[in-house]
């Protein structure tokens, strides 16, 4: 098909990097704008709590940045987020920008020893702490900031290693918005309902739900914790339009036996992302979302959120890629593989972040020349369509050959019987690697480890076939933004040759 998005009013400079024009001046231009359309519309929901309209959202927040200030706050300062998913969290995120500091959002899951390094590391003069009280002072309104200015820092998961702080500008916030109303084909002359179910200390939560619906003037419905039940029912009592989250959760929403009683005639655009996604599970989205667009984001931390996107009618056909470029995005091969077409996607764009904070060695190594390396391997089809086939480190070599693990758990995860699969490389005295499999089974069903074996058989080449197939009873362990941990998964797993 020809390319989906919409590419008026982009305009290249003379770095090469394509840009949209007439963005809001900073985010918190954002906010205002949309507190002037809709002053007693509904801005934020949090479930079991307040519910709150933007007049009443632009007035808490400009008192937090009161608060900040009186406290020692000063404009450019970094101030962390350690709060828990509610309007807490957006009021301290909205009050650090109206008081012209950085916002650091804090993954609550991390540990102590991952905490403190990020407080350190940023060098926070203030932290929002859960159970304490928001700072309260006269309201203070810092809208002065410019497109290259340094809006939040938001740390990798750190899956490996410390975690690394993103720099986000409010140029890289900014155009990650226009690239998912683009993306979405959403209607911006109505108000939009988003249901936030992922941690708004995430690129996703944040910069594509949370922002992109403030852009909208619509409402942002935040649940706290989750829990199945109490999200679908909020997709009906709270009539959601927009619904992003990842595929794990989509899966499990539709085992439920009352899913057929929600009411999904709301939503109009959906998407999902951070996952390998199984062409069977989005035949069954789309038949269970009959109203809505659905589509696959591709993103990083590094890249403010979305940087391609697959939609809604390439979304079965082609569930195996990411989709197409979003408008201002380009993406090419590092040294592809002649027979293969596989190499490192590079990234370039007025998303992508200007590098780590603090660390200039890494950010030389990972911001070339204009271009993000993003670690993962892909190929590129003739229509421009990005297949993301495994992370860089996590390739496997089974005695020179190379086994990307994203093929084989597309393969695996097309069998009937299996709800998750992760594919990781098993250390081999001979072979170097071999081939291992983690797989959960859908509830109800069982796996058998060598009919699974002979069903990837079917699928795949030999080389690329499980060696090892474990079947676990327990979810896989998986990062805040829906991505399997596989150091904890290689840790927990005994594996059994099965071949």
């Amino acid at each position: 098909m020809a390319y989906p998005f919409d590419r008026s009013d982009i305009e290249p400079g003379p770095d090469g990097i394509r840009r949209y024009r007439n963005l809001p001046r900073n985010l918190p231009e954002m906010l205002r704008s949309a507190v002037d359309r809709r002053p007693d519309g509904e801005a934020l929901v949090e479930l079991g709590g307040e519910r709150v309209t933007y007049r009443q959202l632009w007035d808490r927040a400009a008192r937090v940045a009161g608060g900040l200030r009186a406290g020692g706050v000063q404009p450019g300062d970094r101030v962390a987020i350690r709060l828990p998913n509610g309007n807490d969290w957006v009021y301290a995120f909205w009050g650090t920008l109206l008081a012209g500091a950085v916002a650091v959002p804090v993954n609550t899951r991390f540990a102590e020893p991952e905490v403190r390094y990020v407080l350190d590391d940023s060098g926070a003069t203030a932290v929002f702490e859960p159970g304490e009280p928001l700072p309260d002072g006269e309201p203070l309104e810092t809208t002065d900031q410019g497109h290259a200015d340094l809006a939040a820092i938001f740390y990798t998961s750190g899956t490996t290693g410390f975690p690394k702080g993103a720099m986000t500008t409010h140029e890289n916030f900014l155009s990650n918005v226009e690239t998912c109303l683009r993306c979405l084909a959403v209607d911006r002359a109505e108000p939009a309902s988003t249901l936030i179910s992922v941690p708004l200390f995430h690129v996703t939560g944040c910069n594509s739900q949370l922002l992109v619906v403030t852009a909208l003037a619509g409402t942002s419905v935040i649940m706290p914790a989750f829990e199945v039940q109490a999200f679908l029912r909020a997709i009906s009592d709270e009539r959601i339009s927009v619904l992003t989250t990842v595929p794990a959760i989509y899966w499990l929403a539709l085992q439920q036996p009352d899913f057929a009683a929600i009411d999904t005639s709301s939503v109009r655009s959906l998407s999902y992302g951070g996952a390998p996604i199984a062409p069977d599970l989005v035949h069954r989205i789309q038949q269970a979302f009959p109203t809505a667009r659905v589509g696959n984001g591709f993103g990083l931390t590094e890249t403010a959120s979305v940087s391609t996107y697959l939609p809604h009618e390439d979304a079965a056909e082609h569930a195996d890629t990411v989709g197409y470029p979003a408008p201002v995005v380009d993406v090419r091969l590092d040294d592809p593989d002649p027979v293969s077409g596989v190499g490192e996607l590079l990234i370039r764009g007025p998303n992508v972040v200007p590098g780590y904070w603090r660390k200039p060695e890494q950010t030389a190594e990972t911001f070339v020349d204009g271009w993000l390396h993003s670690g993962d391997l892909a190929r590129i089809d003739d229509d421009g369509r990005v297949a993301i086939v495994d992370r860089k480190k996590d390739m496997i070599n089974r005695g020179g050959e190379n086994v990307y693990c994203v093929e084989v758990e597309n393969a695996l995860a097309a069998h009937p019987d299996v709800g998750e699969v992760a594919v990781i490389g098993v250390p081999d005295p001979m072979m170097g690697e071999k081939v291992g499999a983690v797989v959960v089974p859908r509830p109800g069903h069982v796996l058998d480890a060598a009919e699974l074996t002979a069903y990837a058989a079917e699928h795949l080449a030999d080389f690329k076939v499980p060696q090892y197939v474990v079947v676990r009873s327990e979810p896989l362990p998986r990062n805040p933004g829906g991505k399997v941990l596989k150091p904890s998964l290689r840790e927990q797993t005994d594996w059994q040759s099965q071949r």
